[in-house]
């Protein structure tokens, strides 16, 4: 009985140092930090590049060679026109530019007999077999000369020109990407007849995506163009946006402004769209530092917080 009794009493002695050693008090330093309440704000992803690839020049579609959804460089061809009445043009207008060059050799060659003959004549200016008259008279034959040597060259201009022009449209027959992007829509087809400015296809920049969203006008001042505040996209990763830009103009009914963010993915997500949800977590006011304790230090006591 004495040894059990010894026992017990040696557990509990035990049992109290145990409590005694977990229970000591530890010191948590009281911390200044800075304390930015934010907001959830619902935002789209935007294009900045998005629009209407076009033609530049009437005629009939030969081939479209995109698809809805493929992925072109800038530069990469996407239609091309028939151009079997640009290539008569073309051989049209190499013709006329011949003629006006051999013309232009012409002019110039009645240009340099002329010149002789008034050279010849005043040499001779002073013998009686020649008079004052037949030299004016050559002398007017130049000038005349010299001035249908200019409308030939003006006409081998006019000429180059027009070569120049057909080569060009030549080259319009070629419709291009205007920059790298994707085809969201395909707005003809081979045998259709498109005119100067119709749509052939639409395309998207989807590799320079920026983050747009309507803020409440007493929600801006937390916003400073340059500063990057947290964003989460729809398949819940979280990443920063930096305040890029606030437009100065306010929707009447709803009180917002639009403020793009240029965003700085962590892992860019490889399938981003235009207009997808993007959740914004928008400052309510500038920060501000405050003191910071750990919780477990706050001791409530009579609905105070000690």
């Amino acid at each position: 009985m004495w040894l059990s009794l010894s026992l017990a009493l040696g557990a509990g002695a035990q049992a109290l140092a145990q409590t005694d050693e977990a229970s000591i008090v530890r010191v948590d330093a009281v911390r200044t930090e800075p304390l930015i309440q934010t907001v959830p704000v619902i935002g789209r992803l935007v294009a900045t590049q998005a629009g209407s690839i076009s033609s530049r020049i009437d005629g009939p579609v030969r081939a479209v060679f995109v698809q809805v959804g493929d992925r072109v460089q800038g530069g990469e061809i996407v239609a091309e026109l028939d151009t079997a009445a640009l290539e008569v043009q073309r051989t049209i207008a190499e013709a006329r530019l011949g003629e006006a060059r051999a013309l232009l050799v012409t002019r110039r060659a009645e240009l340099d007999l002329a010149r002789q003959e008034v050279r010849r004549l005043q040499a001779i200016k002073n013998k009686a077999v020649t008079s004052r008259a037949v030299v004016d008279d050559a002398v007017q034959t130049t000038v005349i000369a010299e001035a249908k040597v200019s409308e030939a060259q003006a006409a081998v201009e006019s000429a180059t020109a027009g070569k120049q022009l057909v080569e060009l449209n030549l080259e319009h027959t070629r419709v291009r990407a205007p920059y790298p992007g994707v085809i969201v829509t395909r707005s003809t087809e081979a045998g259709s007849f498109v005119k100067t400015g119709e749509t052939v296809a639409e395309i998207v920049a989807d590799g320079s995506l920026e983050v747009e969203a309507d803020i409440p006008f007493n929600r801006l001042s937390g916003l400073v163009e340059g500063n990057a505040i947290p964003i989460v996209l729809d398949d819940g990763s979280s990443h920063e946006a930096v305040v890029r830009a606030i437009v100065p103009r306010e929707d009447k009914l709803t009180r917002t402004r639009a403020v793009r963010f240029e965003p700085r993915f962590k892992d860019r997500p490889q399938r981003l769209a235009v207009d997808q949800s993007v959740t914004l977590y928008i400052p309510v006011g500038a920060p501000r530092t405050v003191l910071s304790v750990h919780k477990d230090g706050i001791i409530r006591q009579g609905g105070k917080e000690l």
